[in-house]
């Protein structure tokens, strides 16, 4: 078996206040991004027509937009889908498109593109068509399963190990969903029920990555009573690094292998992965690890209370024992 990292003694907490400074800045910047922008959301939330198209010839993006602007339709996003020939139209939250127009908005933007192009130079490749109402409903359920995701996660490590554990896990959860929706925001990705699935995804790999953690911390404490709590991290850690650079090359290439080859419909759940791999690896250390030591020093475990109650009063019994008379050499 293929042996890395094996025996490491690196001290990965010392350098928690750098790190935790650095995904400040990030979610900072991301979150200023996001005022700035707002989420770019796909039109299953927002409601709407989403239209492929490919032509025969590489078109004008201009011409495109021009004759979707005259159809009724204006500020429009036209995208480059893939190649030159391929092109996505989102005609997506106009108030003033009703339920049955919205039935009618693929027909009339295909019609008009039609005459400007011609009809043997144009193919819809597909259409889909999602009301707002519906939008509402899908926006809803991500929020509630995404919620629910946490909730469930610190009853589970609550029980599983202590409420402790559980708290420092859930906060490096909603680190990780405010670092990639800061990753969103920057690289201005479409929010779309795959990106939501990628951010369920993250999150389940971040928790897996840091319960094996903490289930390391919880066996190195019960072996290494007197230790303390920064040491144990730091040699449970160690001791899971090589399992962890091993899954995590092995996600990445797989994730990588995506975002270069899958085309563009999967290209943001690729993103999502890639950053979702880094950012959860980052959060089982960096934020998981430093929490948890600063719950452990504003509300200590009883029983490290008494180790060190017995340890302390052990040490006073030393030093009040009368000591024997040494004999005399002489």
């Amino acid at each position: 078996m293929l042996r890395i990292f094996h025996g490491t003694k690196y001290d990965f907490i010392k350098p928690w206040r750098i790190a935790v400074g650095l995904t400040v800045a990030f979610i900072a910047i991301g979150l200023v991004y996001l005022g700035i922008h707002g989420i770019n959301r796909s039109i299953e939330f927002t409601g709407g027509t989403l239209m492929q198209l490919e032509f025969t010839q590489p078109p004008n993006v201009a011409d495109i937009r021009t004759t979707v602007d005259a159809a009724g339709y204006p500020n429009s996003e036209i995208q480059q889908f893939g190649g030159s020939r391929e092109f996505t139209v989102r005609a997506a939250g106009h108030a003033a498109v009703n339920g049955a127009a919205v039935e009618n908005t693929a027909t009339q933007i295909q019609a008009a593109l039609e005459r400007k192009f011609g009809a043997t130079n144009l193919k819809v490749v597909r259409t889909e068509i999602v009301g707002p109402r519906v939008g509402e409903e899908l926006t809803r359920n991500a929020i509630i399963a995404i919620l629910l995701s946490l909730v469930v996660t610190m009853i589970y490590l609550a029980i599983r190990f202590e409420w402790r554990f559980g708290v420092a896990a859930v906060i490096a959860t909603g680190h990780d969903l405010l670092s990639t929706l800061a990753f969103l925001a920057i690289m201005r990705l479409e929010v779309s029920l795959t990106v939501i699935a990628a951010l369920l995804t993250v999150i389940g790999y971040s928790l897996n990555d840091t319960i094996i953690i903490f289930d390391r911390v919880r066996e190195d404490l019960k072996k290494n009573r007197t230790d303390s709590l920064y040491v144990v991290l730091n040699k449970s850690i160690n001791e899971t690094l090589p399992r962890s650079v091993l899954t995590h090359v092995t996600v990445a290439a797989a994730t990588l292998s995506l975002l270069l080859f899958a085309g563009e419909v999967i290209r943001p759940f690729s993103w999502i992965m890639l950053f979702g791999i880094v950012t959860g690896t980052f959060s089982s250390i960096y934020v998981a690890g430093p929490v948890l030591l600063w719950i452990e020093r504003k509300w200590p475990r009883a029983r490290a209370d008494k180790n060190l109650a017995s340890r302390a009063a052990a040490m006073d019994a030393s030093r009040s024992e009368p000591r024997a008379p040494v004999a005399s050499t002489r």
